[in-house]
């Protein structure tokens, strides 16, 4: 194809794109859909008209296809924070946290190299907090599982039900893959009613499973009371708990090696882009004691 070509398939393309743009706009998210995709099939090089798809695909709760446009965006422009963003977002939905948490970190870390925060970069921080809440809480299901067999089997018989349930939802509304699949992917025009027949099967099974536990925690409160870290206990950059807290001239604190670490890149503070230098640094000493006192009695929150 010649350079001529090249450039008219481009600009078309860019038309499509534009137009998708304004559906998307306009809330109508299955055409902006179609859209965004015969762009790509006009210029398939282009790394944001994937990113376009994807974030179009999360309005519509297509995950799986949420997910290989990402992977598209990333294998053409590697250094894709918008494709990491909408990746973890989209492996948050399918209870993937572990993978989600690596996604929003290399997001998370591309907007560092690119010396920016703003925004969206802030979303971007909320979401690796979010991943990494969800991947601590997957880990304590887990550990009160193994904590107690009665309360496994009880838990994986509200799961099996709640499998069912899905099951006769989907068979119900002509729909293959009730657990990743939104009516847009099967061509079928799913009501608001279904939709929300669904969040009340997915709502009451998961206020079943939270009573079951609570009921277990308070019978041997010693293994099985579900264990929190606080928010104030965590670094807003390395998103780890803190040991040696600083505190900034605006009074925020972070851990000092975080941020002496991101002042090597970046002469401003984290999160108001205001000057600081590390002379403005002052060991926070009331945090500091506090983050001690709640690791001596909650020794297990140096692993989150």
């Amino acid at each position: 194809m010649s350079a001529v070509a090249d450039l008219d398939m481009s600009a078309r393309a860019n038309a499509l794109k534009e137009e998708g743009n304004k559906y998307f706009q306009d809330g109508d998210y299955k055409s902006a859909e179609v859209l965004y995709g015969k762009a790509i099939q006009k210029d398939p090089s282009n790394p944001k008209l994937f990113t376009n798809r994807a974030m179009t695909r999360i309005r519509l709760q297509s995950w799986d296809a949420c997910i290989d446009d990402c992977l598209h965006s990333i294998a053409l422009l590697p250094a894709n924070m918008k494709a990491y963003y909408y990746l973890a977002q989209a492996q948050l939905a399918l209870h993937h946290p572990n993978e989600a948490l690596t996604s929003a970190l290399t997001a998370y870390n591309l907007c560092l190299d690119a010396g920016s925060w703003n925004a969206s970069t802030r979303n971007v921080s909320q979401l690796v907090l979010q991943a990494k809440k969800e991947k601590w809480e997957a880990a304590e299901r887990e550990r009160m599982r193994r904590r107690s067999d009665l309360l496994r089997e009880l838990e994986d018989g509200l799961l099996a039900m709640r499998s069912f349930e899905l099951e006769s939802w989907a068979v119900k509304h002509g729909i293959t893959t009730p657990s990743t699949t939104t009516a847009s992917e099967n061509n079928t025009t799913t009501s608001t009613a279904a939709h929300e027949e669904k969040t009340d099967i997915l709502d009451t099974s998961r206020r079943k499973i939270e009573e079951l536990r609570s009921v277990f925690a308070l019978a041997d409160p010693a293994n099985l009371q579900r264990r929190e870290v606080p928010d104030w206990l965590i670094d807003n950059i390395s998103f780890c708990v803190m040991h040696d807290p600083v505190v900034t001239r605006t009074g925020a604190s972070y851990e000092r090696s975080t941020i002496l670490e991101h002042l090597k890149r970046s002469s401003t503070d984290p999160l108001t882009r205001e000057p600081l230098t590390v002379q403005d640094l002052r060991p926070n000493l009331a945090l500091k004691q506090a983050c001690e006192m709640f690791l001596e009695e909650n020794g297990w929150a140096v692993d989150y």
